[in-house]
């Protein structure tokens, strides 16, 4: 597998010296405008202040990062001034609402007016989609997250740049009545995060990193060298060898000490490194609306954390570029300029 000279350059920006990914998720709305706008007993958050959450997350967090993700509602229009213009850029293409169906099925769609033409427009180095992915769920609805995803992988390929596809496993109706403890729902929780690679592994979507949800509860991870580990590693090795390219860890939501025990099963599987959000600053807008007090918690009581990840990913992490998917190199001729395409 070859990767163009656009895909390859791109994924260099994203990743640090060493070819690892330190990612920072900041595009998060929902998590953001929902205690905002409950604060103030209004429907939607002020403005300003989302942008002033983002600038401060941005300030803080991309000291330690490699890359940053952003969203187009917010944070470009916001606070892309106030980015380290050496550090990554890549923007998320969906919406953060998607359409329900039937059985509380989630269909994935673009936010409105935006495009993957507009990201590579910009500046950004790579696409950021989520696609909401249940292999048990209707054939219609698979369907279109299928075809969605096909279709922004094609974009990627015709605007030579990089697509992140990050896969999310969420509740049906159906799951209502597995208990938080249930054998079963762990074990739908496996099953569901492997097949989903399984399908999007495919060669027709395109995708040139994964960014996965943990396959095991993060309570469940023993961390590697730790007792209970090797009835956690093989679940890490198989995603690993389903992906079949580079990969990333999501934080997903588990506690910091949690997601440092995940990402030890990940590193020993292959991944290249990470791209954590919630998990370090959702706990920070308790503090909202005294901003002062936001910052302090973050820097006081989250630096240590994310330089504690970062020290495990030097260790343990597989730069992207060592990955077997991309061992041939760049053809290099004096064809170049005719055989690289126009967008």
């Amino acid at each position: 597998m070859q990767l163009s000279a656009g895909k390859s350059w791109s994924l260099r920006r994203t990743a640090d010296k060493n070819g690892l990914f330190k990612m920072a998720s900041l595009d998060q709305i929902p998590p953001i405008v929902g205690p905002m706008a409950a604060f103030h007993g209004a429907s939607e958050a002020p403005f300003d202040d989302v942008v002033t959450f983002k600038r401060l997350l941005i300030e803080q967090f991309q000291g330690y990062s490699s890359a940053m993700l952003l969203d187009p509602q917010f944070a470009v229009p916001g606070c892309i001034d106030a980015l380290d213009a050496s550090k990554g850029l890549f923007i998320s293409l969906e919406d953060p609402s998607y359409d329900l169906v039937a059985n509380n099925e989630r269909r994935s769609k673009s936010a409105e007016s935006w495009s993957v033409g507009k990201i590579k427009r910009m500046g950004a180095n790579a696409v950021k989609m989520l696609a909401w992915y249940r292999p048990d769920a209707s054939a219609e609805t698979n369907q279109h997250q299928q075809n969605y995803v096909m279709q922004v992988g094609d974009a990627c390929a015709k605007y030579d740049i990089p697509f992140f596809l990050e896969l999310l496993a969420y509740p049906l109706d159906s799951d209502s009545t597995l208990k938080a403890d249930d054998v079963n729902r762990k074990e739908r929780l496996r099953d569901t995060v492997l097949q989903s690679v399984e399908e999007f592994a495919k060669s027709k979507y395109q995708v040139d990193v994964f960014m996965l949800e943990s396959p095991i509860e993060g309570s469940d991870a023993p961390g590697v060298g730790h007792q209970g580990e090797e009835h956690i590693q093989p679940v890490f090795e198989e995603m690993a060898r389903l992906a079949n390219r580079p990969w990333a860890m999501l934080s997903t939501g588990a506690t910091m000490a949690e997601f440092n025990k995940i990402m030890s099963h990940a590193y020993a599987a292959g991944s290249c490194g990470y791209l954590a959000g919630r998990t370090y600053w959702l706990d920070t807008l308790a503090h909202y609306p005294d901003w002062s007090a936001m910052q302090a918690d973050i820097h006081q009581n989250v630096s240590y954390y994310i330089q504690e990840l970062n020290d495990i990913t030097d260790k343990m992490a597989t730069p992207w570029s060592s990955h077997s998917c991309y061992s041939a190199p760049l053809e290099a001729d004096r064809a170049f300029c005719s055989r690289y395409a126009d967008m």
